[in-house]
């Protein structure tokens, strides 16, 4: 899908809190040459994660399952779009060697969207995660799943695996839901959660806002409510950084005092764990939220 570029005229300032040193090379060099050996992928470096040093020397990564290109073109998304290629048969079994080899206790499994492939996925999900736990028992899976465009039977597929926390990020405010989240729906992310709940109630459920695309904090705070209205347990709120010029441009850049405000909105209103910070990813200090 082809996308209007930005002209750099109109690009905010890179204000100084989201800026932060990468990590130290060596942590991160092991993760890479781990990854490129195996031809897998991680999130944190598809998306160049601005925490990922900080990741992988607290043993957690992301891995993105399924290849590289999403089915699908959201304007704030640096994971390349277009035709994905077939399935790796033996992908399960090197992303759990390559737990085993990184020593992760944490690991969260996400995908590109999949509306290709005929359960969209969600069988993948359950034989990369049976093949961790045969290497690694005792390393804990959190997953981060594409909306299986509603699908109840590819939801339950995963949950049924019993994932620690399963996470699904509505990424933006109502209103903004369209031109951000290009094939995806507001309510049908809620969904998602909420069959969740219905099928394992004591799952521990996560969501996620990118703050920046122009949402107002009433907006923001809606948000919050509708995902407490269907049982969501924990939230994130990060600032969107644009990834590149033919990428929604940047409406505002929250400042840090914002996002602890808006942090301390959130647990005011419910949420038992929240994440609220410029830098903050929906996979950020994982663990620590379960």
């Amino acid at each position: 899908m082809s996308r209007t570029k930005a002209n750099p005229a109109d690009l905010l300032p890179l204000p100084r809190w989201v800026k932060r040193p990468i990590g130290k090379a060596s942590e991160i060099a092991k993760v890479q040459q781990t990854i490129k050996q195996r031809g897998i992928h991680t999130i944190c470096e598809e998306g160049r994660c601005p925490n990922r040093g900080e990741c992988y020397a607290q043993q957690t990564a992301t891995f993105l399952l399924m290849g590289p290109v999403c089915t699908r073109a959201c304007s704030f998304c640096q994971v390349s779009k277009g035709r994905p290629d077939a399935l790796d048969p033996d992908e399960p079994q090197k992303v759990a060697e390559s737990v085993e080899i990184l020593g992760l206790k944490y690991v969260v499994l996400t995908s590109v969207a999949r509306d290709d492939l005929t359960d969209q996925g969600a069988g993948w999900f359950v034989q990369v995660m049976e093949a961790i736990r045969r290497r690694n028992p005792a390393t804990l899976i959190e997953v981060l799943t594409p909306d299986f465009r509603g699908d109840r039977a590819c939801i339950k597929t995963v949950v049924d695996a019993n994932p620690i926390c399963y996470n699904h990020n509505i990424e933006t405010v109502r209103r903004l839901s369209g031109p951000v989240r290009r094939g995806a729906k507001y309510d049908r992310s809620l969904a998602v959660l909420r069959a969740v709940k219905e099928f394992a109630p004591t799952t521990t459920t996560k969501s996620g806002l990118m703050l920046g695309h122009g949402e107002t904090k009433a907006e923001v705070i809606e948000a919050m409510q509708d995902l407490l209205a269907i049982g969501c347990d924990r939230l994130t709120l990060g600032q969107y950084l644009q990834p590149s010029l033919e990428h929604r441009l940047v409406a505002k850049y929250w400042t840090p005092a914002e996002f602890d405000e808006m942090g301390a909105i959130a647990r005011e209103l419910g949420f038992k764990h929240v994440r609220s910070g410029p830098l903050v990813r929906s996979s950020y200090h994982a663990a620590e939220m379960v």
